[in-house]
Formats: C-alpha cells, sequence, structure tokens
C-alpha cells in the first residue's frame, strides 16, 4: 500500500497535478501542440462554467465558485432547495409561470424559491466548515443585490464575474444603484472578467484531443 503522502486518492492536489501532467503529455504525443493552459483566473471561471450546467432554473442558469489560497472550497448553482422539488418539476411557483403576464421580467422574485448560485456556493462552504474570509468567490453571472450582501457578510474579499445585467424596467434604479454601488466598494476588488470567445473556445477545445485546432 502506498504512504498517505503518495496516494494520490489521499491527495488530491497530487493526484490533480499527475493528472495534468499526464493530459499535456497526451495532447503534445498526439497533436504535436503545445496545450493551452488558462489562468489562474480562466480556471476557476471554467470550473464556474461547469458548475452553471447543473443549474436547473428555468431562467438563468449561474454557476459560482469560492476560492481561497488559490484553491476551491466550495462551488455552487442555482437551483431549488435541498429535497425540493426542481424547477423543470414543476418545484418553483415562478418558474413554473414564468410564460405568463403574472410575472412580468424582473418581478416575483419574492415568491421565487431558487437559491443563488453564490448563495449556495457559500452556504455549502459554512455547512462543510470551511471558512470564507478573504476568500474571492468567481460567478459566471455579477452578483445580484441579495448575493452581494451576502458575500459580504461572509468575508469574501474579491469578486469577479462573467456576464452583466441591468435593472427591470419599472425598477428604482437610482436607489438600488446607490445601494449597490456602496455594497462593491467594500470589496477588495469586484471586476467583470472577460474571456474573448475565441480563447474560450480554444480553451474549451483542449479537450478534444486529436481534433485541430
Amino acid at each position: 500500500m502506498a504512504p498517505p503522502d503518495h496516494d494520490p486518492f489521499r491527495n488530491p492536489s497530487k493526484m490533480a497535478n499527475s493528472l495534468g501532467e499526464m493530459w499535456r503529455s497526451g495532447f503534445l504525443l498526439v497533436t504535436g501542440r503545445v496545450a493551452v493552459r488558462p489562468s489562474k483566473q480562466e480556471y476557476f471561471l471554467l470550473l464556474a462554467l461547469a458548475a452553471r450546467t447543473r443549474a436547473d432554473c428555468l431562467g438563468r442558469r449561474v454557476g459560482a465558485v469560492v476560492v481561497r489560497d488559490d484553491r476551491v472550497i466550495s462551488t455552487g448553482y442555482n437551483g431549488t432547495p435541498i429535497g425540493m422539488p426542481n424547477c423543470s418539476e414543476g418545484g418553483c411557483h415562478r418558474c413554473a409561470n414564468r410564460d405568463t403576464d403574472a410575472y412580468p421580467a424582473g418581478r416575483g422574485y419574492d415568491l421565487c424559491i431558487c437559491v443563488h448560485a453564490e448563495q449556495n456556493a457559500v452556504l455549502a462552504a459554512a455547512r462543510f466548515g470551511q471558512s470564507t474570509l478573504g476568500a474571492t468567490l468567481y460567478s459566471t453571472m455579477r452578483p445580484c443585490f441579495g448575493c452581494l450582501k451576502e458575500a459580504l457578510q461572509a468575508g469574501i474579499a474579491v469578486v469577479h464575474y462573467l456576464e452583466d445585467w441591468q435593472l427591470a424596467p419599472g425598477e428604482d434604479d437610482t436607489a438600488l444603484a446607490a445601494q449597490y454601488a456602496a455594497l462593491r466598494s467594500r470589496f477588495q476588488e469586484f471586476t467583470q472578467a472577460r474571456i474573448p470567445d475565441h480563447r474560450l473556445a480554444r480553451l474549451l477545445a483542449e479537450e478534444r484531443v486529436g481534433t485541430d485546432p
């Protein structure tokens, strides 16, 4: 039996490094090209995009990752609470009626039972005893007003997101914008990350070993 320090199943970071080296070697051997290595920010955003694929919301699907000391401590995606039927199963009243006149765009969120991706990521860290103090939050979408309050309260220091959003027509733009600005000013860094489409496509295409660039 391998000693604990050398057992990849007991040491996930070593296993990940080994697999990464094996993958890069195999990619170079098969294609004759050096694999594109994402930056750390791109890497964590790619993980957030992967988390988003699990979302069952009938509206916008969002994924989030919480990182501390360059290590992922939790992930999350938007959906109904544990044990509740998914949105696609009728679990959320608002999602079930989103195509009716009952809930125009930007309305009825007080009836939405879904937990946002950023909330789920922060709550998962707390649930499993991982401190979020000084951590970085990566999200596929700019956190909403509620998620931003909770991220700040949880000690998140930095926020990076991919997609932006605009207020729905009729919302109190001035008041909400002022309150939102006050919140975001408390973070050490709050920025929209940009991965050019051609680079994102190349990063994702690297999984298809043996294909042309």
